[in-house]
């Protein structure tokens, strides 16, 4: 096994430089000793993996599909060995992370005293905002996004799911009525984010998708800001269930369109620069935030919630 790691280590660093000479130079070792690992490793698995002139190098095809999960071993094995290491240090330094202003408040600070108390040689910085932060530019060691990371660039963990309600004030709903589908969405004042107008998708009972395009006269980019506009019954909000479930439990806000799940690739993110020797502070850190939150967190285990009567809407 452990001839088979070098052979495997040597093949990769051949393809990453280029040439045997400078694998050789990369490694320390005789670029004879770098071509018989090769021809070693191609032996055993009987094809061949690079053709080789005296001036270049070039992947055969098995040489390329072995190259991707060659490269992909290793950096498991890299990142395996730094966790090990990590977990041998203990956790220390400053470490600086960016948060959603509302949801760091709530759900991450309160945390704060108990990850001081088993990890007391952490420095703790946090930075409440909801504009989307660089990480690397800025300087912070992780971030937590509320979003669907399907591209993005960086590392990432989810730390919890992210379920939202379409819900509204009891007052709204004596005014106006409250919407049977999503589509009935189109005829109320909806509180939006940036825009005046917006698409909230959803997935129906049945499972299928579905886009429905809302408008509103009050738009605001403060989570906050929307979640009071909507107890103050301005509007039909799209709220996170940490952000509401208090207000659905007592009454203030009432969810709509059950059966119905709205933006759901949104999840809770721990993201970070990249996944080699992740240092221990920031290892520690999320994991002490996956065990708080859970995969079901704590703000959507079942509970007994009030139904307020809403008088329905009388004919004019």
């Amino acid at each position: 096994m452990a001839h088979a790691l070098q052979e495997i280590a040597v093949f990769a660093r051949i393809v990453g430089t280029g040439s045997l000479s400078a694998a050789a130079r990369d490694l320390g070792l005789s670029p004879a000793l770098i071509s018989r690992r090769l021809a070693a490793l191609e032996a055993r698995l009987g094809v061949r993996l690079i053709n080789r002139t005296t001036r270049s190098l070039h992947l055969t095809d098995e040489g390329a599909s072995y190259y991707e999960t060659c490269t992909r071993v290793l950096a498991e094995m890299e990142e395996a060995d730094a966790a090990v290491s990590a977990g041998r240090a203990e956790p220390r330094g400053v470490l600086r992370v960016a948060l959603p202003a509302s949801f760091g408040n709530q759900h991450v600070a309160p945390l704060v005293p108990a990850f001081a108390a088993r990890y007391p040689l952490v420095q703790l910085a946090l930075s409440l905002s909801d504009r989307a932060v660089s990480v690397v530019e800025e300087g912070f060691d992780l971030a937590i996004r509320i979003a669907d990371l399907a591209d993005s660039s960086l590392a990432a963990r989810k730390l919890a799911p992210n379920r939202r309600v379409v819900c509204a004030s009891p007052a709204y709903l004596r005014r106006h009525g409250a919407p049977r589908a999503p589509e009935d969405l189109a005829s109320h004042n909806c509180l939006t984010t940036t825009d005046f107008s917006m698409h909230w998708d959803y997935r129906a009972p049945d499972g299928k998708p579905g886009s429905v395009r809302v408008t509103g006269r009050y738009a605001c980019d403060n989570w906050e800001v929307l979640r009071d506009w909507a107890l103050a019954g301005m509007g039909v909000a799209l709220k996170s269930t940490w952000d509401v479930r208090r207000h659905l439990e007592d009454g203030s806000l009432v969810s709509l369109l059950p059966g119905y799940t709205f933006a759901s690739d949104v999840a809770i993110y721990a993201v970070y620069p990249h996944r080699r020797h992740l240092p221990a502070k920031t290892r520690v850190f999320i994991e002490f935030l996956a065990e708080s939150f859970g995969p079901e967190p704590y703000w959507d285990r079942p509970r007994t919630m009030p139904k307020p009567r809403i008088k329905a809407r009388t004919a004019v």
